[in-house]
C-alpha cells in the first residue's frame, strides 16, 4: 500500500529533523515539501514508522506492508501545486515498483479512523483519482441503507470501529465537506468503490 499522511509541522526541514530523529520512534520513506523537494528518508525495502496501530482490509501491520508519504502541510492549508506535481511524480513509480493498485493508495485516516485525521478535507483525492493514482466516485444517490453501508466499508477496507468515527473518515476522502446523518451519496459513492476494492486486498 502507500499511506499518505500531512507532517503538521512548521517546514519540511522541521519535519525531517523529528522523522530522522530515532527518540521519537517516527519515520517515513518520503517527504515531499511545499516547494516540490522529495527527500528519500527511508529505502522502499524498509520498514517505516508511519502508521502506528490500525488496519486495511486483512492487513494489521500496515507499516509492514506499505510505503509512507508524509507531505508538508499544516492539516488546514491547501496543498501546494509544487507539492502536488512532486507526489504525482513519485507515485506512479512506486506503484509498478511494489504492484500496487489504485485501491490501495490510503490515507493515514482510512486505516485508522478516529485516530488520524490526515491527510484531511483539503487533500485532493480527485486530482490522484484522475491520474489513475487513486479510487473514488462521484456517485449520487437517495437510497440509506446502514448495514448495507456498514458491510461496503468493511468490504472497501475500513478497520470496523463506532459508525459515526467510520463515517467521517470516509467522507474525508470521498464525500469532502459532507456533514449530518449518512445520507444517500455516502452510500452510492461507496458501493461504486467495492469494484475496485475486490481485487486490492
Amino acid at each position: 500500500m502507500i499511506v499518505l499522511h500531512y507532517t503538521a509541522m512548521l517546514s519540511a526541514e522541521a519535519a525531517c529533523e523529528r522523522l530522522c530523529d530515532p527518540e521519537f520512534e517516527v519515520s517515513a520513506h518520503y517527504l515531499i515539501g511545499q516547494c516540490g523537494t522529495v527527500f528519500q528518508l527511508v529505502d522502499e525495502e524498509m520498514r517505516a514508522w508511519h502508521a502506528g496501530a490500525g488496519q486495511w482490509g486483512d492487513i494489521t501491520d500496515v507499516n509492514s506492508r506499505s510505503i509512507g508519504i508524509e507531505l508538508d502541510n499544516d492539516g488546514f492549508s491547501p496543498f501546494s501545486a509544487p507539492l502536488m506535481d512532486a507526489l504525482e511524480g513519485l507515485m506512479p513509480g512506486i506503484m509498478a515498483r511494489w504492484d500496487i493498485p489504485a485501491a490501495n493508495v490510503i490515507g493515514h485516516s482510512d486505516m485508522a479512523p478516529g485516530r488520524k485525521c490526515d491527510p484531511g478535507a483539503r487533500f485532493d483525492w480527485a486530482r490522484l483519482v484522475r491520474g489513475g493514482l487513486a479510487v473514488g466516485s462521484v456517485a449520487t444517490g437517495d437510497v440509506v441503507d446502514q448495514a448495507v453501508f456498514a458491510a461496503t466499508l468493511t468490504r472497501i477496507g475500513y478497520p470496523l470501529c463506532d459508525p459515526e468515527i467510520r463515517l467521517a473518515a470516509f467522507r474525508l476522502r470521498h464525500n469532502q465537506g459532507a456533514t449530518g446523518p449518512l445520507n444517500g451519496t455516502d452510500c452510492a459513492r461507496a458501493a461504486a468503490l467495492t469494484v475496485n476494492a475486490a481485487s486490492s486486498h
